[in-house]
């Protein structure tokens, strides 16, 4: 099942890329910009419960979808280059096994232990 949501993600991935290459901005932007969402994880510093929802408010693809889709309702390509941005992270944090986290542990993701 691992090497299966592994393709999954890539997949999405390589979506994201498609995506942003759509949008008129240059090339370098999109790897510039890929690790912005980890911004997320200031959170942590206040504790593990903040933390897990800044860090999910930043990796859920639904809520990446919802800018994007909002971006190209309203016509505005910055909406939609956050939500490119946002879905592709997600999906290249979860090739890895970086999840969405519970509020006990940075470690205890949707996806199981990171390290395991």
């Amino acid at each position: 099942m691992k090497t299966t949501l592994k393709i999954e993600e890539s997949a999405q991935f390589i979506l994201g890329i498609f995506l942003f290459s759509q949008l008129d901005y240059a090339w370098w932007w999109f790897p510039a910009l890929l690790l912005t969402p980890d911004i997320g994880m200031v959170g942590y510093l206040v504790n593990t419960r903040v933390g897990a929802f800044t860090y999910n408010l930043f990796h859920h693809k639904a809520i990446a979808i919802a800018l994007g889709l909002s971006g190209f309702y309203l016509n505005n390509s910055m909406l939609i280059l956050i939500g490119v941005i946002l879905f592709s992270h997600a999906s290249f944090d979860r090739i890895f096994g970086y999840g969405l986290k519970y509020p006990d542990s940075f470690k205890n993701t949707h996806l199981g232990s990171i390290g395991k």
